[in-house]
């Protein structure tokens, strides 16, 4: 099948198989004698378990580590079960990131008047920090560091 029907059939965007393939976490498709790339229903399935991690919020590296356990017949599932758990961590300091962010709005949300004036806790305190007068930039929670250049 072409690339749009592997599309429709994974559920997975063509633009993203191509990625996948580009960054080899999917071994590139076959091709017909037209150049068209060719995918099987083995490579609709792994295209499958690919969306279905990736719903679950694990990054393409450790997608990557699944399907090598996936493909692994050898494989403890010890393994599968530290790498879930290791997910299961992150997801949980992301809740708990996200969980203060909207306890620091509300407090805020509820200290603002909401009316003509022009006093706002909200971008007050948006733009002094009190706790820390020594600013030093910090990436936000969830951010991916940039390296230097």
């Amino acid at each position: 099948m072409n690339i749009g029907q592997a599309s429709k059939a994974s559920g997975v965007s063509a633009k993203m198989i191509r990625y996948y393939e580009q960054t080899g976490l999917i071994p590139a498709a076959d091709r017909k004698e037209s150049g068209y790339r060719d995918y099987s229903a083995t490579d609709v399935h792994m295209l499958r378990f690919i969306r279905r991690a990736r719903d679950l919020g694990f990054a393409v590296a450790e997608i990557g580590d699944l399907l090598g356990l996936w493909r692994d017949e050898t494989r403890q599932s010890a393994e599968v079960k530290r790498l879930a758990r290791g997910h299961i961590d992150q997801l949980e300091k992301k809740i708990k990131g996200l969980q203060d962010m909207a306890h620091t709005l509300t407090v805020l949300v509820n200290a603002c008047h909401g009316d003509h004036r022009p006093h706002c806790p909200i971008l007050h305190n948006l733009e002094t920090d009190p706790e820390d007068e020594n600013l030093k930039i910090q990436p936000r929670p969830g951010a991916v560091a940039r390296l230097s250049q």
